[in-house]
């Protein structure tokens, strides 16, 4: 995602429950070891699956949707002019879309900013009892990294640096700032932030590499350097109770175009055990909740396919080389100019065929069109269903640590 504005065990517990799933028209119930009180579960013709007591809270989410209501958990949709208006209501409403982001940069400052998240999340939190997202809090998102990428700004609200300058300070004091940036965020009611930059850019490239390096966005020019400072901005942002995103994998670090502007961009170095992945795998180690793949082609990994619609880079690199059991996020499918070319519900049902689990959105229409499709196939295919609903789990385990779900606020 470019500046125009743009866990460990229970996500492979989400998958198996997935696997699980059989070909019936309802979706499949998932029960849990026990429930919440300790009782033993109800009887079910269901299949089932034990699950730890922690997870317990997402899985009764989840038992509780219908297909919409799972699929609308898996977008993520722009608030256009960083507003709730009518078409991000009825997405959020009729189309159970669960989470949103501030597309815009604005100058309006914390106060306006918060006033439009409570708005958001009054939404779920008013719907009737007997809703499957009744109660299911949203994430709500901002492009927050520093510099020329700062969407949030105004009274309440530092000015960031940009990740170069912030790459030239301390990691133990960028982890303390971030921590300070974090708190405002969490005052202004965003719950997650589209950054670290984790790309490297390679020594004297910058103003060739057009989407990080001519920005300003990278953290230092070593797979060391954006290890050290990415992981810093992760740790202070958790710290101040906020989500975060690695972005953009494989990296963006080596290509010229900006995927936003122009389609057909092109990595022919990075492969899938390049020394500049060190710097993923490293804030991976931290636990970062998601990682964004990119919309360029890494021709040395998969030169098929754009690295959001490739099973080798989400399964094989991302998943079995670098051990990330977190959200696999998507740069944005909605109005990139990298994947114009290509239908939306195209989009859609390749990357989650691919592995993926979460579609940022900054149009409403297409992803209201994406959903339409996800939803579609999921009915008529039961094996994407069972990629759809281990998704869906999958999300809603990190919105229960979030303490986004009803069940995880008694």
């Amino acid at each position: 995602m470019q500046p125009r504005a743009r866990f460990g065990a229970a996500g492979l517990l989400g998958l198996a429950a997935a696997l699980l799933v059989t070909a019936c028209s309802s979706p499949p119930t998932i029960v849990p070891t026990s429930s919440p009180g300790g009782a033993s579960p109800p009887p079910s013709t269901a299949p089932t699956l034990t699950t730890p007591a922690a997870d317990a809270c997402a899985v009764q989410v989840l038992n509780g949707m219908n297909e919409g209501e799972r699929v609308g958990q898996l977008f993520l949709v722009g608030l256009a002019d960083d507003q709730l208006g009518p078409a991000e209501r009825d997405a959020i409403l009729t189309d159970h879309v669960g989470s949103v982001w501030f597309t815009a940069t604005s100058q309006a400052g914390a106060s306006a900013i918060r006033s439009v998240a409570d708005a958001v999340q009054a939404l779920t939190a008013g719907q009737p009892p007997g809703s499957g997202d009744s109660g299911v809090g949203l994430f709500v998102a901002a492009n927050q990294e520093g510099g020329l990428v700062q969407a949030l700004n105004g009274p309440g609200f530092s000015r960031i640096p940009s990740a170069l300058a912030q790459g030239s300070i301390a990691p133990a004091t960028l982890q303390a700032d971030a921590r300070t940036w974090g708190t405002q965020l969490k005052k202004a009611g965003i719950n997650l932030d589209f950054a670290p930059v984790t790309d490297v850019v390679p020594p004297g490239t910058d103003q060739a590499n057009a989407p990080i390096g001519a920005l300003d966005r990278e953290y230092g020019h070593s797979p060391a350097a954006v290890a050290a400072h990415a992981t810093a901005f992760v740790k202070g942002m958790s710290a101040a109770g906020i989500l975060t995103v690695a972005k953009h994998f494989p990296g963006l670090g080596r290509v010229t175009g900006n995927t936003d502007d122009v389609a057909g961009v092109a990595d022919r170095q990075t492969t899938s055990s390049d020394p500049y992945l060190a710097a993923f795998r490293a804030v991976i180690g931290t636990r970062v909740p998601f990682v964004m793949v990119a919309l360029a082609t890494y021709t040395k990994v998969d030169p098929k396919s754009l690295a959001a619609f490739s099973p080798i880079v989400i399964r094989n690199v991302l998943r079995a080389r670098l051990g990330f059991a977190g959200i696999v996020m998507s740069d944005d499918l909605g109005a990139t100019a990298a994947v114009q070319g290509i239908a939306p519900a195209t989009r859609a049902i390749d990357f989650i065929s691919a592995g993926g689990e979460m579609i940022i959105s900054k149009t409403v229409d297409v992803a209201v069109e994406m959903a339409v499709a996800l939803t579609s196939r999921a009915s008529s295919d039961p094996a994407f269903r069972t990629l759809v609903n281990a998704a869906a789990l999958h999300v809603l385990e990190v919105k229960d640590r979030a303490h986004l779900l009803t069940c995880s606020n008694p």
